[in-house]
């Protein structure tokens, strides 16, 4: 299942029982296997304003070169960057929020709202992903849903301390760059805590089902990112979130839209804005750049 992923999952989920995606590695291994890629980019303009647009993927393998060339450029001549989030600098107190929205107010155990068959599959993924299913059983189910879409990344060698918003992150702090964002964690997680019970176990038992195909869903994910295919990247995305229409419309469509609005809004003032959101909401029907279509607004691909 290719869900968003979103990126202060993974210090939570280490903290909930689970693993970091991945270990660090040295800067001579890494280098060693570099591959360069070409990740799509997007200008927003006017008069004194400009505005470009970046979908980054969350996690990475060692040796992926992406901070290069028009991006790399592009980034440099920005004023501000602005990602998805700020992430919270203390992940204990993160986790301890993200507890506290996930709990059942209901007092029903996780397993118990899931059918016999399912709760022996749900059981056994959490298990075979490290993640300890008693310790869930407090929780909605969305929150198990999210770990199972993180938690497997790391045993297939995923990081996300090479994320492209941690390296935009520490290249902004390293050149004195503002950093913003369009969103609160407080908010990502509550379109989770909102959604109606049967939707959030729809996520979770999708989620389960993808893991088999996992490895091979995100690698090709990444591949389409790696080639500046947003197009490539859009059909699988929409052939994913076609079981559960509902959680795409809360996931990507209302934020694309509300972005889209953001973007309009800052174009009133000079200066020029990096953006850097996850691939997936700038891809395909529904995009970001849909969204600012229909609010009169154009975006145009950079050539790389």
């Amino acid at each position: 299942m290719k869900w968003p992923s979103f990126r202060w999952l993974a210090p939570v989920m280490m903290l909930l029982g689970g693993c970091a995606l991945g270990q660090p590695v040295s800067a001579r291994d890494a280098a060693a296997r570099q591959t360069y890629v070409t990740p799509a980019l997007w200008t927003v303009k006017d008069a004194d304003t400009t505005i470009y647009l970046f979908g980054t993927v969350h996690v990475m393998k060692p040796g992926i070169d992406w901070y290069k060339g028009e991006v790399k450029s592009a980034f440099e001549r920005s004023d501000e960057l602005v990602l998805e989030i700020v992430e919270p600098q203390d992940p204990d107190a993160l986790a301890s929020t993200m507890a506290g929205v996930a709990l059942a107010r209901d007092g029903v155990k996780l397993s118990d709202r899931l059918g016999t068959e399912e709760r022996g599959k749900y059981q056994a993924a959490m298990t075979a992903n490290g993640l300890p299913w008693p310790a869930f059983e407090m929780f909605n189910p969305w929150m198990a849903g999210m770990a199972l879409s993180v938690q497997p990344l790391a045993k297939l060698g995923y990081q996300s301390d090479l994320g492209a918003e941690k390296v935009l992150t520490a290249a902004a702090k390293a050149s004195g760059k503002k950093v913003g964002a369009l969103e609160t964690v407080e908010q990502q997680l509550g379109y989770f805590a909102g959604l109606p019970m049967e939707q959030q176990v729809k996520f979770l038992t999708a989620t389960i089902e993808g893991l088999p195909d996992m490895d091979k869903e995100f690698a090709s994910l990444l591949d389409h990112w790696q080639g500046g295919e947003p197009e490539k990247l859009a059909v699988e995305m929409n052939e994913s979130l076609e079981a559960t229409p509902e959680l795409a419309k809360v996931l990507l469509i209302q934020r694309n839209a509300n972005w889209a609005k953001w973007i309009k809004q800052r174009l009133d003032q000079p200066g020029t804005v990096f953006i850097a959101v996850g691939a997936g909401h700038l891809a395909g029907k529904g995009s970001v750049q849909d969204q600012l279509k229909a609010l009169g607004i154009s975006s145009e691909r950079v050539k790389q």
